[in-house]
């Protein structure tokens, strides 16, 4: 998993999410546990920019968050 921004950034960045794409991150999160099997980073990112017409910057903040949260369920 790779640091894309600072924490704040990410948070404004994910906080802008369902505004711009009409989805709350919830469903953007499960579209990833439910999409193709992809293991680097930037290949999930090419996949949500291709597959569902996402900016960049989105992309990689969901896909972070993704990680993040992913991380947080192996720890406990």
């Amino acid at each position: 998993m790779s640091q894309v921004f600072s924490e704040e950034t990410h948070r404004n960045l994910l906080s802008r999410i369902p505004e711009c794409t009409g989805r709350e991150i919830s469903d953007w999160l499960r579209t990833v546990e439910e999409g193709p099997s992809l293991f680097r980073f930037e290949e999930k990112v090419s996949w949500l920019r291709g597959e569902h017409n996402l900016s960049y910057g989105q992309a990689k903040a969901i896909i972070h968050e993704y990680d993040l949260r992913r991380a947080a369920r192996k720890l406990l």
